[in-house]
């Protein structure tokens, strides 16, 4: 195969984009969630990872949430990976990490991104689903499961624990 045969194939390979957010609770076990400007609902910090960058997940899901609410935190183990059905989009391959429970310092010491964030929020897991809608609820539910367990990791398709 010739290099020009070989970028043939690799444009004409499926596109799938690739998701990372930070979990981060209070000592309560309340989670803290984002209110995005620019779609209606709430969200975790997180965003799309940059491929073109070479950027890991994990180092997207440090990336914005440095971005979006001004916390430069090392992230703990992953505690969801989801694979999320494209609609008018490509799939999304979706990884959740531990952020871990911040103090009462940390939240005082949270700045919104104000070009794609309106507020932010603690909410409690009973809430959740009220908040997140479809698959990302449950991918976070799913998350918070991990942890209670305290080992593992949730393997999702739409939120769906698989496996």
């Amino acid at each position: 195969m010739t290099t020009a045969d070989y970028a043939t194939y690799i444009a004409g390979l499926p596109r799938v984009l690739a998701g990372a957010a930070a979990l981060f609770r209070d000592a309560q076990g309340r989670v803290l969630l984002v209110e995005p400007n620019y779609r209606d609902g709430w969200a975790l910090p997180g965003g799309t990872v940059e491929s073109d960058t070479g950027e890991s997940p994990r180092q997207g899901a440090r990336r914005e949430t440095l971005e979006e609410i001004g916390l430069d935190r090392p992230l703990g183990r992953l505690l969801a990976v989801d694979w999320v059905p494209g609609t008018g989009r490509p799939p999304l391959v979706a990884y959740l990490y531990d952020g871990g429970v911040l103090a009462d310092e940390d939240f005082k010491a949270i700045r919104l991104q104000e070009e794609e964030l309106l507020s932010w929020r603690l909410v409690a897991r009973d809430d959740l689903t009220a908040h997140l809608a479809g698959s990302l609820g449950r991918r976070v539910l799913a998350a918070l499961d991990v942890l209670t367990e305290g080992a593992g990791t949730a393997e999702l398709e739409n939120g769906y624990r698989v496996g």
